[in-house]
């Protein structure tokens, strides 16, 4: 979970049953903006229908059998940005092999922080989105491609 994240007790509620049922291998939790900035809110409805339709978890909150993520070594060290997508491609696989669940939870969403809008003009944003529509691997792949994670901006 970031530090940026604020998780209600009904959410983990929702955690404590999913985990209990045994059905799920791994999952997350669509998330509700914190802020009142348009573009974040839209971004996060964007994400969340996305999200629920694809199974990725947002690297906001995240969570995994134990067992599983260490059979598939856990996180690409060599992705510098959207780690959590490529593990969950990888969960998705191992969940269909087991015949589990890959859950993406809504009832109670994860209110995130729209930190990173405040710290980042539109323009800065806008060109890491067009590095990464136009050379995703390349530009998770490097740190200097992740400037908004990376360049200690806080």
């Amino acid at each position: 979970m970031d530090a940026d994240s604020f998780p209600s007790a009904a959410l983990f509620q929702d955690l404590k049953a999913t985990i209990e049922s045994g059905e799920c291998i791994a999952g997350g939790s669509s998330i509700a903006a914190e802020g009142d900035s348009r573009m974040f809110r839209f971004s996060i409805h964007a994400w969340n229908a996305l999200s629920r339709v694809t199974r990725w978890a947002a690297g906001s909150f995240i969570f995994c059998e134990r067992t599983s993520f260490e059979e598939l070594r856990g996180f690409s060290e060599e992705l510098y940005a959207s780690e959590e997508i490529e593990l969950f491609g990888r969960l998705k696989e191992l969940a269909r092999r087991r015949g589990k669940k890959i859950l993406i939870l809504h009832r109670h969403p994860l209110r995130t922080s729209e930190r990173k809008l405040l710290l980042y003009r539109r323009g800065e944003l806008l060109g890491f989105l067009v590095r990464f529509m136009l050379r995703p691997r390349r530009t998770v792949r490097s740190p200097a491609g992740c400037k908004p994670w990376y360049d200690g901006r806080r």
